[in-house]
């Protein structure tokens, strides 16, 4: 949910919906209803806020939830989780889902509503910074921020362990590149996809089942990477190089024009390829 100044917008949180569907009893409310009752118990309008409250409409929620491709039993958190309906709308999908709100408001709605949808087994809510909070068991994070918070949060995010999705409803990671693009069908709204990439930075040492060692000094720059390589007395560079989550691929291009292709997974210090090894020597 998007963080700003000390006031909250909820008339835009009347006029927004509901994610998951449930039993008539617990239905939550829909973008053309009035909201739940746990909306109208909880007030969130107070004095002392530091979240304008933008909801995230159903549509925007389910695209996220796609583009993560999240499966049940997946660890989801979603930081600055307002109402729950991000958590909500995972935990209906079978992820274990948690939700990080400082707000006090919008964190009981959340808990009132997971109690009114009988989804509290999978979805949990804490009422605390996100930026205090420790969210490294993920493998999805879901984000509705603003462009500075994002920024803030990415040296975290890209501690992470390789793989994690990263989520964002309308704002970038500034110059991280997004791994996918998506503007929502039949609306303004843009989702954005970011894979952790492995740290693959530094020299590492080749063994080939066939052919001579090589050694190849890598630059990464997030899921992007160049590079020199030398064998013996021949030189050579890193094209194409590209990491999706600890998938790694490049090519390596010699002197005269040579080329050869390389795939493997980067494991810490190691890469396993298809018919190639390599170990780290030097960051």
């Amino acid at each position: 949910m998007m963080q700003s100044s000390r006031r909250a917008a909820w008339g835009i949180a009347i006029a927004l919906g509901a994610l998951v569907a449930a039993p008539a009893s617990a239905q939550l409310w829909t973008e053309d209803q009035r909201p739940s009752a746990c909306h109208k118990k909880y007030d969130d309008t107070g004095p002392g806020k530091d979240v304008i409250y933008v909801p995230t409409r159903l549509q925007t929620v389910e695209r996220m939830l796609d583009f993560a491709e999240v499966r049940p039993g997946e660890v989801l958190v979603d930081l600055g989780s307002g109402d729950g309906r991000i958590v909500l709308a995972a935990a209906k999908r079978g992820a274990n889902a948690r939700g990080i709100e400082l707000d006090e408001g919008r964190y009981k709605i959340a808990l009132c509503w997971a109690e009114e949808t009988k989804l509290t087994a999978n979805a949990k809510f804490l009422q605390t910074n996100i930026f205090e909070h420790n969210f490294t068991d993920a493998a999805v994070v879901t984000m509705y921020l603003l462009p500075g918070l994002n920024l803030k949060l990415r040296p975290q995010v890209l501690d992470m362990r390789p793989g994690t999705r990263i989520v964002s409803h309308a704002f970038t990671m500034g110059d991280w590149e997004a791994d996918r693009t998506e503007s929502v069908a039949g609306s303004n709204q843009t989702i954005y996809l970011w894979i952790v990439p492995a740290k693959v930075g530094g020299t590492w040492n080749i063994t080939p089942k066939a052919g001579a060692p090589m050694t190849i000094t890598l630059n990464q720059t997030y899921q992007r990477f160049e590079g020199t390589t030398r064998s013996g007395e021949r030189a050579g560079k890193i094209a194409k190089g590209s990491l999706r989550g600890d998938q790694i691929t490049f090519t390596v291009v010699e002197d005269g024009g040579t080329t050869r292709e390389f795939a493997g997974r980067v494991v810490g210090d190691k890469i396993d390829g298809n018919g190639w090894t390599a170990v780290r020597t030097g960051m």
